[in-house]
């Protein structure tokens, strides 16, 4: 007994240190960032572009950095997502056990597991070839042979999507497996097609898990740098058709080279080819307030989609009490759903006539029932 204790106390005393030290660790980062870079914060340092060389960078601010990283978080988000959702609806409704889906979940944790310089490297490989020229400008080498210059910030949002499409894929489908199947079933017995299902059902009550992936693959984008670096070019300024905020020229803005705050960070301090460490901790500092609106963000999310699909029934803004009808059978009525709770969510008429139609051919199988057993004695 006097060990069993001994050994609950030392695991114990274990598991309260390693989250004192990786607290510590954490709180020491953000509080040091936040003591060098916010005597930097300014209305000028937030809205004004960033000088032409990492040398004079105290010149400048971090407006094109900031919205560098916006415009490649939002490319490689919109090609991660609808791919991340298909494939988690797929592993979780659609396939069935057996080597496919194993290959399809294998292949996944391997992508997982692909450094990200790796991703950015064969991103880059493949972006130079003439026939992908349309990702990137076109440049005519020594030999006059014209090839793409490959990097731009559709490349980059390309590379990012397919580094944060396994870690959305994970999120993704664990927030649709937490909606239970009895909803989706109950659906599908009802008359409504799988994609209603999905779309009606599944996806609005999996919303806050599907949610905290969208954030998190963000969070993922925001703070990668090895594909910035390989994919998008080295300059701190918008290298596109000037001035690069104009409509017009917004093509020609993402089909070149540009900065995100991860690349401004390392080009500006004294790791990279300035050294103006003032500046750099000031974006530094922009940087981790971004992912830690994002993570809190998550985490709202998360923790308001606990409870969603286990213990929060789905209900009708516009659901009436039910009402047996007179002379009906008891256990009849008592195993009758409620078309308009599950379907038609705002729409009682057409709930009405849906469920008038589902108890006419319930009514018609219940007399087919009796007939037989009339005939049987």
């Amino acid at each position: 007994m006097r060990n069993r204790k001994v050994e609950s106390l030392l695991g114990m005393s274990g598991s309260w240190l390693s989250v004192l030290l990786i607290m510590s660790a954490c709180l020491f980062i953000i509080i040091y960032i936040m003591l060098e870079g916010a005597g930097v914060i300014s209305l000028r340092f937030l809205t004004q572009e960033p000088s032409s060389s990492a040398l004079s960078a105290k010149e400048g601010g971090i407006l094109t950095p900031i919205i560098g990283t916006i415009l490649l978080t939002v490319i490689g988000m919109l090609i991660a997502w609808p791919a991340a959702l298909s494939t988690a609806l797929f592993l979780v409704h659609d396939s069935r056990k057996g080597v496919f889906r194993d290959l399809i979940r294998i292949a996944i944790d391997i992508l997982a597991g692909v450094p990200t310089v790796v991703v950015a490297l064969f991103a880059l490989a493949l972006s130079t070839s003439p026939g992908l020229g349309f990702l990137s400008v076109t440049i005519e080498n020594a030999d006059g042979v014209n090839r793409s210059y490959g990097r731009s910030f559709l490349v980059a949002g390309i590379a990012m999507a397919v580094m944060v499409l396994p870690f959305v894929v994970k999120t993704a489908e664990e927030a649709i497996k937490a909606v239970p199947r009895q909803y989706y079933e109950a659906s599908v017995a009802l008359g409504a097609t799988k994609w209603y299902t999905v779309r009606k059902i599944v996806l609005k009550t999996a919303s806050p898990g599907l949610v905290t992936a969208v954030i998190l693959g963000m969070g993922r984008i925001i703070g990668d740098t090895a594909i910035v670096l390989i994919t998008l070019g080295g300059t701190l300024r918008m290298t596109g058709l000037q001035p690069w905020w104009m409509p017009d020229n917004w093509i020609s803005t993402i089909r070149n080279t540009g900065c995100t705050l991860t690349s401004y960070i390392l080009y500006t301090s004294p790791a990279g080819e300035g050294n103006n460490s003032d500046v750099s901790f000031g974006a530094s500092f922009v940087l981790v307030g971004v992912i830690l609106l994002l993570n809190g963000i998550a985490a709202l999310a998360g923790g308001s989609g606990k409870s969603a699909g286990r213990d929060r029934p789905v209900r009708s803004r516009n659901r009436k009490p039910f009402e047996a009808e007179p002379g009906a059978d008891p256990p009849m009525e008592r195993n009758r759903v409620d078309t308009d709770m599950l379907l038609n969510e705002g729409n009682p008429e057409k709930g009405m006539m849906m469920h008038g139609g589902m108890k006419k051919g319930l009514d018609e199988r219940v007399s087919g029932m009796d007939g037989e057993g009339g005939a049987d004695k």
